[in-house]
């Protein structure tokens, strides 16, 4: 796999510049990261969250974590992670772990941590565990322009 269906057809719908970049396997997002040789801090990770209103996907640089509760007292629900099942259920063309940093392209809603509009480029997951998309910040903020934009990482 290079790029997962669903998600190609999304970028290419929006007419979103982008690059393909293949690496050495790897399914950690920080060892993502540096098989790829690029910084932690500008490849986006998709998390994704249950809540009880439904779904969610937190987009945070790989060398952060969500912060749960600062997301949970945002949203004003108590949020948690996912199952891989259920990660794997909804993300059908995407490798098992491999969640998009994208979740539109699947009907899930995001939220984009604000500490990735910081970067010029930003590299996120293909769909499967070789692969990254990359862009510049232009594109990134045009392909989430749909998701919430607020601080919610905290460091490892």
């Amino acid at each position: 796999m290079t790029i997962a269906p669903m998600l190609q057809d999304h970028i290419e719908e929006r007419g979103i510049d982008y690059d393909l970049m293949a690496h050495d396997r790897e399914v950690v997002a920080t060892r993502i990261a540096q098989a790829a040789h690029i910084p932690g801090n500008s490849f986006a990770k998709g998390v994704l969250l249950k809540a009880d209103s439904g779904y969610l996907v937190a987009v945070v640089p790989a060398n952060r974590h969500v912060d749960l509760a600062e997301l949970s007292h945002r949203r004003h629900e108590r949020l948690g992670l996912a199952s891989e099942e259920e990660a794997r259920r909804i993300f059908a063309d995407c490798d098992p772990g491999a969640v998009p940093a994208c979740a539109d392209a699947y009907g899930i809603p995001m939220i984009v941590d604000s500490e990735l509009t910081d970067f010029d480029e930003i590299y996120m997951e293909a769909g499967d565990h070789q692969n990254l998309i990359h862009m510049n910040r232009k594109a990134f903020a045009r392909l989430t322009a749909s998701a919430e934009l607020a601080s919610i990482s905290r460091a490892h």
